[in-house]
């Protein structure tokens, strides 16, 4: 019922997983990833205990292959499941039961130094979805882990995806330190749970993430000086704000602006926002 992709970056710093279907909020059954750890995808019969087992076999240092076969050894229901898993060091593994509805299947590989990947699906038009999945994540080399992931997520939609149609999608990634104020390890927690076009859906809200959930990166920050502040506290102050901090607050751009009421720096896309050359809607 769902095409997936696990994959760890090439960097070795992030942790993710992609995954659409029809079904609803298949992102709620199938994803799990700790920062550190590994992720895993459980689909067609999901077991979603596996997500929590699997996790916690590789915290304890087990590699992919060997806490997938843990899990298997365990499990009455094995021939229904299908799992793909990467653990600390981009080892992957997966795993596709022999009463998986067709067709089903995946594959593995490594990317980069430290990367690696396990791509699968079930109740697909044909294993040309998992292998457009594989060309996309492999000729995105060099792009953010979550842009990879979702054009992987794309390429396998495109290519035909769950033969029955589309319903949701989701995107999960993780990194440490990566969560909204650096408190969490939660770089991209995004569902799309029922839609007619949910990996559309699942790129615009990614944009979004990027906009309101990603902290500005050095090379974007503009220096705030006396004549930028006037400008920005008259900005706040023609939309009903005391002062430009406020504003701040009200959009939820405090991952994009230093704190203060005078803030050091301001992100060039909240910038541009101010002046009317930007969008919201990225």
């Amino acid at each position: 019922m769902t095409f997936s992709i696990v994959a760890r970056s090439d960097d070795g710093e992030s942790w993710g997983v992609a995954v659409a279907s029809k079904f609803l909020a298949v992102g709620s059954a199938v994803s799990a990833a700790a920062a550190g750890v590994g992720a895993i995808a459980t689909q067609a019969d999901a077991h979603v205990g596996y997500k929590y087992l699997a996790l916690a076999h590789l915290d304890d240092g087990a590699t992919a292959q060997v806490a997938l076969d843990s899990l298997l050894a365990d499990d009455e229901g094995r021939e229904d499941r299908q799992v793909g898993i990467v653990d600390s060091d981009g080892n992957a593994a997966t795993h596709t039961g022999d009463f998986c509805f067709p067709w089903a299947g995946g594959t593995t590989g490594r990317s980069g130094e430290r990367g690696g990947y396990a791509i699968q699906g079930n109740i697909l038009t044909g294993p040309e979805v998992v292998e457009a999945m594989e060309r996309a994540w492999r000729e995105s080399e060099g792009r953010p882990v979550e842009r990879r992931l979702l054009a992987a997520l794309a390429a396998g939609d495109a290519a035909g995806g769950d033969r029955r149609g589309r319903q949701s999608a989701a995107l999960l990634v993780v990194r440490d330190g990566a969560g909204y104020g650096g408190n969490d390890d939660t770089a991209v927690d995004l569902r799309v749970d029922d839609h007619t076009d949910p990996v559309t859906e699942l790129a615009r809200l990614l944009d979004l993430n990027d906009l309101y959930l990603t902290a500005s990166a050095p090379e974007d920050q503009v220096p705030v000086d006396d004549a930028l502040f006037a400008e920005l506290e008259a900005h706040a102050q023609r939309h009903g704000h005391e002062h430009f901090r406020e504003w701040v607050g009200s959009e939820n751009y405090e991952m994009r602006v230093a704190p203060g009421l005078r803030p050091e720096w301001i992100d060039q896309r909240i910038l541009d926002i101010v002046r009317g050359e930007g969008s919201r809607q990225a």
